[in-house]
C-alpha cells in the first residue's frame, strides 16, 4: 500500500491497528498521572502547572492515534475481505488481528475519552 510516497507495508498496518491505541492510552495514563502529581507537589509554584490544559491536550493527541490506529486495522480488514480469519498465514492471521483491533481500538477510543474527562472535571490536591 502506498501512502502519500511512503511505503506501509501490511505487517505495520497490522501490529499499529492492534497496538497503537493501547500504547496510547498507557502514555496518555503515565504522563497524566505525572502531570497530577507535578501539580499537586512543591515544583507547581514554580512550574505553574496547568493540569486542565495537558489532560485536554493528552486527550486530543489520544483520541487522534486511536482514530489512526483504527484507520489501520479497518485497512487490513479491508485488504483481507476475502480471507477468512481462520484461514492460512499470513492474510488468516492479519484478518483476526484487524478484527480483534478494530473492536478494541473503540473500547480505548472511549477510554481515552472517559479517563481524559474525569481528569479535567476532577480537583487535584484535595486532602483526603
Amino acid at each position: 500500500m502506498k501512502t502519500r510516497g511512503l511505503a506501509v507495508g501490511p505487517e505495520f498496518l497490522q501490529w499499529f491497528g492492534l497496538f497503537g491505541a493501547a500504547l496510547t492510552w498507557t502514555v496518555q495514563l503515565v504522563v497524566g498521572f505525572g502531570v497530577t502529581v507535578a501539580r499537586c507537589g512543591p515544583a507547581n509554584a514554580v512550574l505553574g502547572v496547568d493540569v486542565k490544559a495537558w489532560e485536554l491536550a493528552l486527550m486530543a493527541a489520544g483520541i487522534a492515534l486511536v482514530l489512526l490506529s483504527e484507520g489501520a486495522a479497518l485497512s487490513v480488514l479491508w485488504e483481507t475481505r476475502n480471507a477468512d480469519e481462520s484461514g492460512p498465514p499470513p492474510e488468516g492471521r492479519r484478518r483476526f488481528f484487524a478484527l480483534a483491533a478494530s473492536l478494541g481500538n473503540l473500547l480505548f477510543l472511549v477510554i481515552i475519552v472517559l479517563s481524559g474527562t474525569g481528569a479535567i472535571v476532577h480537583e487535584p490536591c484535595h486532602p483526603a
